[in-house]
């Protein structure tokens, strides 16, 4: 799979309200990339992720996200946008009054899916890849941490993102299983879904190191060491 650049963001101020959080940020993310994201809590992390997912609009420079010109971006486009990303949180966000399989089938017609036999095809399809085909018609509080975390990455998978965004995605995991949904999600990258990962880890990091970036001092800082 050919490599092209799913996030390039070129000269840009990012803004909180009237505060500026992170200046002249430059940054270019490619597909098929596994970057971690790290930095103190309020040191412009939230808010560069929120640039990538329309959450903050750009003042300054030029961004490209999944092929969308942040600069020409409309409020009725975000949604479209945000199906090229895939989000997966710290907390799982499932609906914990349905099964894994009405999770992941709200998902879908939530975004515009119709066609009964694609969306059952597309369900077993991202379960298998995240290794929970079996668990089709469990409730979220019949799995484990691990395996909920797992059908949050299963629903990010739903409209093939372009990257995933994924925000402490081991903050309430131990550490062996923390480690085995970071495989996971390296797999995915390796698969050609760019995959940008904040966390406050670094012994994750450590123990499967990849690129780096830092928010700190007002400033993106990319291939930073630890």
């Amino acid at each position: 799979m050919a490599e092209h650049s799913v996030i390039r963001l070129k000269n840009i101020d990012i803004y909180q309200q009237k505060h500026l959080v992170l200046a002249n940020v430059n940054l270019s993310i490619q597909s098929g990339e596994f970057i971690y994201l790290i930095g103190q809590s309020g040191s412009g992390k939230s808010s560069l992720l929120k640039i990538i997912y329309g959450d903050l609009y750009i003042a300054t420079g030029e961004g490209m996200i999944a092929g969308f010109d942040l600069k020409k971006l409309h409020d009725n486009e975000v949604p479209y946008l945000r199906r090229k990303l895939g989000i997966v949180f710290q907390d799982f966000h499932l609906l914990n009054d349905r099964t894994v399989e009405k999770n992941l089938e709200f998902a879908l017609k939530a975004t515009g899916w119709k066609d009964r036999g694609l969306i059952e095809n597309k369900m077993v399809d991202v379960l298998e890849k995240v290794g929970l085909r079996s668990k089709l018609k469990k409730m979220p509080h019949e799995l484990s941490g691990g395996e909920q975390q797992r059908v949050v990455i299963a629903r990010a998978l739903l409209n093939d993102p372009e990257i995933i965004l994924a925000d402490e995605p081991t903050g309430n995991l131990d550490p062996a299983t923390s480690e085995e949904i970071i495989l996971l999600l390296r797999d995915i990258a390796a698969s050609g879904t760019a995959v940008l990962m904040a966390t406050h880890d670094y012994q994750i990091i450590r123990n499967m190191p990849a690129r780096i970036l830092r928010t700190a001092d007002g400033a993106l800082h990319d291939n930073v060491t630890i």
